[in-house]
Parts: C-alpha cells; structure tokens; sequence
C-alpha cells in the first residue's frame, strides 16, 4: 500500500507540472519485453523512499517505445549517484557533442599549467573547416582574426562553431591529448575522433582537401560522390561511430564535472558557466525546463542522407531551483522523425526529471540503478 500511494503521489506531480504520462502497469512491461526490451535492476529493489528512480525508469523505458529511431537515454542523480537508462551502454555518434571533450581537455591543459588560454592566437583560412563556422566570416574578410583561445573554446560550446574547435583541438596536441585526458581520468565509454575536417569528410565518402572549406565547395563534392558510395561510408559511420560515446558514459562524466572530481573549482565554474549560455538546441533538452531549473548543455547534430540523420544529441546538467544537480544525456543515432518530435522526447526526458525530483523526499536515500537495454 505505501508503494501504491508513493507512485500516486508521484504521478500526481508529474501531471500538476502538466506532463502527460503513459500508464506504468506492469503489463506494460511485459508488453515492453516482447518488443525487444528488457529489464534488469542491478541492485535489490529500492526502499519506499527511493520509489521515484524506479516510476523514472519507467517512463524512460516508455518515452524510447514511442520515439521512431535508434534512441539512447541516461539521467544520474549527481547527489546520490542514482542512474536510469535505456541502450546506454552502446556507442552513439556524438558529433559536436565531442566539443565537451576538447573543452574538457583545455581546461585540464590550463589546470596543470601546460596551456594558457589567455594566449592570443590567430586563425587563418587555412583553419577553416566546414559546415558550421561562424567565425569564418571574421577570417576571411580580413585574412585573418586575432583572439585568444579561450574566445574559441566559449565558442566552440556556445556556438558549435567547428573551425574555432578544431584550433583548440590542434592547439592543445590534438586528438592524443584528448585520448590521454579520458584515460588520466579514467574515462571509459567514450572515444574521440580525428577532428571535425576528416570525419566529416569520411562520413561523406570523401577525403578532406582544404579547398572544401570555401563556400559550397564540400557540398558540390558531396553530391558527386555517387549514392551507393556515400550509403556505404554512411551506414559504416553509424555502425560503428568514430566519435561514439555511451550515454551512461556521458551522464557519468557530467557528474564527476559538477561535483568538481575533473577540473579545478575556477575550470569546473568556468566550463558550467559557458554551457549555460549555449545558443544552439534551444527547444531540445532546454525546452523541457520548468520555471526555476536551468541547463548547462552540448548539443550534437550530424549529417542527413535521403531520410536518414544520424547524431541527433544533447547532453547536459539540470539543477533544480534548489540546488540539485541530474546530468542528462539523449542521443539519438539514426532516424527519419521530424525534428519536432526529436525535440519533444529530449523535452520529456527532461519533464520526467523534474517530476522524479519532486517527488523525491528531502534527505537523499540511496537507491538501485535501472537499466533498460535492447536485446
């Protein structure tokens, strides 16, 4: 009976705060299983007080049933460590999402006094790249734009701008400093591409030249390749991402960052403060915020062939009016749904967040981890 009541109590909220839920039976479950899920709780089950993390699992579970595409979700409760997720151990394609691990990286140079971010810099046509790069106006008006890395880092994050990522990137030893960062922190579940100029070319069935970054150059090259070429590098993209990371991997990571376990308490303030203002996704995880809550977030979003987009992505910290911390991570690895309904399953997740932490009671009780993963 006192089950029964918590989970009423729960749904209660959850509809107050006008979210719309589908039944959590057990039969629907079951109905889950058979379509290809299956539910493990890695620990005994969770006393009264931690009933939440379990509804939360639950509507997890049911958001990726309803989504049309290859979807993976995780949500950690930074405080008590308490983790749901569904396929979250298998590696979704980050795309600019592997800016938070460049961001990482620098900062952690900066910390150990091997970079300094301050540092003026010059970027140059020859730093351009490809796809989104807003500073390459700058650029290429004047021939060149004098700044300092830490300008580029910010934008970078804020901006997704790929020309001022692939500087830092370079600037701080490039992919091996990245790899060696994620192995010094011992970081699993997360690889780290060759930069954005070579994936994105390979993913196109192309090789990068640097006079792709001019204009629609890339884009013409592209549309050269012939179809079953690009459907071929596309799909082995997909199977098997470069740039793939775990979501579980993802929330983790957020985690150890907001409790100050990667950075220095200036780099860890300093980062946080940054994804708080990122301009891109406004409507993914950030449209699901209630009154109050706010959002430190990467986005990610990849290439589209025919129907087909793959890396579909945010990630993120919540932190609730006050003061509790849930990193978030959803990526989506390929599918034809409208954006609006990608957008509306990050925004849920997000509502199921904010539900499960209002219902949980004032003092933090441990509690068992879901996991939902395919078959």
């Amino acid at each position: 009976m006192a089950g029964e009541k918590s989970a009423s109590a729960w749904l209660n909220r959850c509809r107050a705060a006008g979210f719309a839920l589908v039944a959590l039976s057990s039969p629907s479950w079951s109905a889950h299983a058979r379509a290809g899920g299956a539910v493990a709780f890695q620990a005994p089950p969770a006393p009264q007080g931690a009933e939440p993390i379990r509804l939360l699992g639950s509507e997890i579970a049911n958001l990726e049933r309803s989504f049309d595409g290859d979807i993976g979700i995780a949500v950690q409760d930074v405080q008590t460590n308490e983790l749901v997720e569904f396929d979250g151990r298998t590696f979704f394609p980050q795309q600019s999402v592997s800016k938070f691990w460049v961001a990482l990286t620098a900062l952690n140079a900066a910390d150990e006094g091997r970079k300094d971010l301050r540092m003026a810099v010059v970027p140059k046509p020859a730093d351009l790249t490809l796809f989104h790069q807003p500073i390459a106006a700058q650029i290429r008006s004047a021939g060149s734009h004098k700044t300092t890395l830490d300008v580029l880092l910010t934008r970078a994050l804020q901006q997704s701008d790929n020309t001022c990522n692939d500087f830092v990137l370079r600037a701080v030893g490039g992919s091996d400093a990245v790899h060696a960062f994620l192995a010094a922190k011992k970081i699993d579940g997360v690889r780290f591409g060759p930069g954005e100029r070579l994936m994105q070319s390979r993913i196109a069935g192309l090789t990068w030249r640097q006079d792709y970054s001019v204009g629609n150059a890339f884009y013409r090259a592209r549309s050269d390749v012939p179809l079953v070429h690009r459907r071929a590098a596309f799909d082995a993209y997909i199977a098997n991402p470069v740039d793939g990371a775990q979501p579980v991997a993802v929330v983790n990571t957020l985690a150890r960052l907001q409790r100050g376990e990667l950075l220095s308490p200036t780099s860890t303030a300093r980062l946080l403060d940054i994804m708080s203002h990122t301009r891109t996704g406004p409507r993914r995880l950030k449209g699901g915020l209630s009154e109050g809550w706010s959002l430190a977030h990467k986005t990610g979003t990849g290439q589209q062939l025919e129907s087909f987009q793959t890396g579909y992505n945010d990630i993120g910290i919540l932190k609730s009016p006050a003061g509790r911390s849930y990193a978030v991570a959803v990526m989506i690895r390929r599918t034809s749904a409208p954006i609006w309904s990608r957008m509306l399953v990050m925004q849920n997740v997000v509502k199921a967040v904010i539900a499960y932490d209002a219902a949980k009671p004032q003092e933090f009780l441990p509690g068992g981890n879901i996991t939902t993963a395919k078959k």
